[in-house]
């Protein structure tokens, strides 16, 4: 076990957790991708509410070991809340322990308000999305100067309707790296949304599972995306980037470091002394 690790497990080198109610992004589902304040929370606390369906139990290696462990895979909002309540009134700390990050399909914010109005301590501590973790397997930059600027964050509609002003037909007019959640259930849909801007042969990366040891990528055209999704049987725990930045791309520089490209840190008279 690293130095790190050995102090984040050992409860006597870490200051007793405020009762409070600390909202955790477990990142894709790499232990390894959790932040180091997610860590040092997990290792503190006095109980874990864990999404089970959705958090590999590998994220809870470094967990104390006398910590009540509640799976919330087949429970409401309404019996996860008073349990949460209840433990924070008896002075002690709760981790509500989501996937990836809070900011995304995660339904905090219900959460918080219920929170709120029991006048129940909280804090939010971010985590890394799926997104970012399939940007980072793939080797790619989802920004690429000249090519494309913009990522869109979105899902098709389903139990939960999309608005109708976010429509995913609306959103691939823009032919911006697109990263695609919760929408396998209703992928051939999607396809033919995205192909009425995006060519066919843009490439995406259907990536299931993120972080898990069953983990796996697939890097296709456009038009093969329905069609694989179905063959692989894939209905949840699937991201999919569609984005032209995943293709082959040449002579794609930025202006951040372009040796005539001056700022604060780098004066115009330092660079013209250095040509």
């Amino acid at each position: 076990m690293s130095n790190l690790a050995s102090q984040l497990t050992d409860a006597k080198a870490l200051p007793t957790l405020a009762p409070a109610v600390y909202i955790v992004g477990a990142g894709p589902g790499d232990p390894e991708l959790l932040t180091v304040k997610a860590q040092k929370i997990l290792a503190q606390a006095d109980a874990i509410l864990f999404a089970d369906s959705l958090v590999p139990e590998q994220i809870l290696e470094g967990v104390r070991p006398d910590a009540e462990i509640i799976p919330t895979a087949n429970q409401t909002l309404e019996e996860i809340l008073p349990i949460m309540v209840d433990i924070v009134r008896d002075r002690k700390s709760v981790v509500r322990l989501h996937s990836g990050d809070p900011s995304l399909y995660s339904a905090i914010g219900e959460q918080i308000q219920a929170l709120a109005q029991a006048e129940i301590p909280f804090e939010v501590i971010p985590g890394i999305s799926a997104f970012q973790a399939a940007a980072a397997k793939l080797g790619v930059e989802l920004t690429v100067p000249g090519l494309v600027q913009t990522i869109i964050l979105t899902r098709i509609s389903g139990r939960t309707q999309v608005p109708q002003k976010e429509e995913l037909s609306s959103l691939a007019a823009h032919q911006a790296s697109l990263c695609l959640y919760l929408s396998a259930r209703h992928i051939e849909a999607a396809q033919d949304r995205l192909m009425e801007h995006y060519p066919a042969d843009t490439p995406v990366a259907i990536c299931y599972r993120l972080g898990w040891p069953d983990e796996r990528i697939l890097l296709i055209p456009l038009e093969q995306m329905a069609e694989l999704t179905r063959q692989e049987k894939l209905i949840r725990t699937t991201l999919y980037v569609i984005s032209p930045a995943l293709g082959k791309v040449e002579n794609a520089r930025s202006r951040l470091y372009h040796p005539q490209h001056y700022h604060l840190f780098r004066p115009k008279s330092v660079i013209r002394n250095g040509q």
